[in-house]
């Protein structure tokens, strides 16, 4: 068994013993694997390990992995901010977009999507923790965002997403979770989704209602950043 695939079962252990301990319903929560940084031979390995829904931050590294892994039949997810420049190629190449923290992003990503291919399902990202370098709209912004959204062609209205401010103390962990939850479920829309937790808090994520947990270094080790 290769050191990816022994990840993935631990890592899938973690989820299923975080349902468990919640009363969740494991097929409810999904594994994203985040593969940003990583090459396309890692991305193959976790998908021979039983992987399908893979999230990348970084438009160009994932578009060329997307062509050398044209043979599988991945599910791509972006996660990572969105520039107004790079929408089109967003929107023709991803079936999910975490992302989205303003109406122009997402009116761009509607217009965009290509005829025939299924609506591109959205999640909003939230800044629930307040702060200043992170991306996400305000809590006060989003039902007004999420209404307009919802009302957009081309585009299904997933859910809501978080980065929660990193901290090793599970109930402030949990109570930023918590937050994301009761903001979607105070949305007058049917939200199926809440993308939260990564490797470090993905049990208190679970605990509070995850249902993608977007896993990286657990998979797949430490990120390789190119050096300045």
């Amino acid at each position: 068994m290769s050191t990816i695939a022994e990840n993935i079962a631990k890592v899938g252990e973690r989820i299923r013993a975080a349902a468990h301990a919640s009363g969740r319903d494991l097929d409810h929560i999904g594994l994203l694997a985040v593969s940003k940084t990583k090459p396309a031979a890692a991305v193959r390995e976790a998908y021979a390990a039983g992987i399908r829904d893979f999230g990348e931050n970084y438009l160009q590294e994932a578009l060329e992995k997307q062509a050398e892994l044209s043979e599988l039949p991945l599910i791509w997810h972006f996660i990572g901010p969105i520039q107004s420049n790079k929408t089109k190629p967003i929107a023709e190449h991803f079936a999910w977009v975490h992302s989205v923290d303003r109406l122009k992003i997402a009116q761009r990503l509607s217009e965009q999507r290509p005829t025939g291919l299924p609506p591109l399902n959205i999640c909003l990202q939230v800044n629930v923790s307040a702060e200043a370098s992170k991306s996400g709209c305000a809590p006060a912004e989003l039902a007004a965002l999420a209404q307009a959204v919802s009302q957009l062609p081309n585009l299904r209205l997933r859910g809501l997403m978080a980065i929660p401010e990193p901290t090793d103390d599970v109930a402030a962990q949990r109570a930023a979770f918590a937050r994301l939850r009761e903001l979607r479920n105070g949305l007058p829309l049917p939200l199926d989704t809440l993308s939260m937790g990564m490797s470090h808090d993905l049990d208190a994520a679970i605990a509070e209602g995850a249902t993608w947990v977007r896993i990286g270094t657990a998979l797949f080790g430490a990120r390789d950043y190119p050096s300045a």
